[in-house]
């Protein structure tokens, strides 16, 4: 079974115990007056439109590449996210609402066994789909139904909260329900909130997992010759997608017949294990380093004077036209970069009056 229809399995099953759910903890809630209970069964009922929406998304961003969209529709899945992130929102608010007015115009909530018992069943069975939901999602990339998951563990904890609040009403006759009430509401409020942020940041351009990003260089740099890999930049066009592009430092006495076996083989090996699409650009490294290893030894001291630099890559010497090219990665949060670049080439061109030198200011796109 693919990926896609996988989701929307998982979907249809949240679908069925979710409707089942909100038709007991409905009839409990107004059997018993508990708005509590009452709220909860409309988070359920948006767990339950929050699958439809996700089978919805899948469905469309499984379409294949067309003339319009070439690298796929995988990013309606980031949409359908921010879709189930607005859901759960709009019913928080709601929530929220009749919370308030229960507070200002409390109602005694009435409870016997059977309806404790129903309550109790509904905490495990959320507690159960919870997991299912959030382990299915991880073992198949998809945000929306670890969002979904995440929900219905916090759904089967506010119930566990209202089950006790029901105990604590039967026992000492108080009546927490408004602010239990507005407490759900104040959590389906959060899981939105993180739930929108986490899938807009994908739409804007989330920076790619960490220890993907060092796998692949590390993988990319046990071939023969690649003395290191730098500047790897990876896009998302869907969880399942990433197209991108890395460039490696070679020796400059590779003929172009070796670059292009030796990248061409790069490319296809990463995308057998890895299923990413990479372009191999190159930096050449002299040969002859013993000639210039002192000019790279005092770049470096110069450039452990500057805690903002992380790192210096493609150092190059190009004796011909007297020119020097490396590349600076330099922490985002430094405002002043290219001052830094200004004066490490002003001390640099002192120092080696007779090179010119040019310096790219690269992006700490990955760690």
């Amino acid at each position: 079974m693919d990926r896609g229809k996988k989701i929307v399995r998982v979907s249809v099953i949240g679908i069925v115990v979710n409707l089942v759910l909100v038709a007991f903890k409905a009839l409990v809630g107004f059997l018993s007056g508990s708005v509590a209970v009452i709220m909860d069964a409309v988070n359920n009922s948006t767990d339950a439109l929050s699958s439809v929406i996700t089978i919805v998304g899948t469905r469309l961003a499984g379409k294949d590449p067309d003339k319009k969209h070439p690298y796929g529709h995988g990013q309606i899945e980031y949409v359908t996210s921010v879709t189930v992130a607005v859901v759960i929102l709009v019913a928080g608010v709601m929530a929220l609402i009749e919370s308030v007015k229960k507070i200002v115009d409390p109602v005694a909530a009435t409870y016997n066994a059977v309806t404790l018992a129903i309550i109790a069943v509904s905490v495990v069975g959320k507690l159960l789909l919870g997991r299912y939901v959030k382990g299915e999602g991880r073992k198949l990339n998809s945000e929306a139904l670890v969002g979904s998951g995440t929900d219905a563990m916090m759904d089967a904890l506010v119930s566990l909260s209202t089950l006790a609040a029901a105990i604590v009403s039967m026992i000492w006759h108080i009546n927490p329900e408004g602010w239990l009430g507005a407490v759900i509401a104040l959590i389906m409020l959060k899981s939105g909130v993180e739930l929108l942020m986490t899938s807009l940041g994908e739409i804007i351009g989330a920076r790619v997992d960490s220890e993907l990003s060092q796998k692949l260089k590390a993988f990319i740099c046990r071939y023969p010759g690649v003395l290191g890999a730098y500047d790897l930049t990876l896009h998302r066009y869907g969880p399942e997608k990433l197209i991108g592009s890395v460039h490696v430092e070679l020796p400059d006495d590779m003929t172009a017949r070796e670059i292009h076996n030796l990248t061409r083989h790069i490319s296809e090996d990463v995308f057998s294990d890895f299923g990413i699409v990479l372009t191999v650009g190159i930096y050449a490294s002299n040969t002859s380093e013993g000639v210039f290893s002192e000019m790279k030894e005092t770049l470096r001291t110069l450039i452990v004077q500057y805690p903002e630099i992380l790192q210096m890559h493609g150092f190059y010497v190009d004796t011909e036209r007297g020119l020097v090219t490396f590349d600076l990665i330099i922490d985002f949060n430094c405002d002043h970069k290219e001052r830094i670049r200004d004066e490490l080439v002003t001390k640099m061109s002192g120092l080696y009056p007779e090179y010119a030198f040019a310096v790219v200011l690269d992006s700490d796109i990955s760690d």
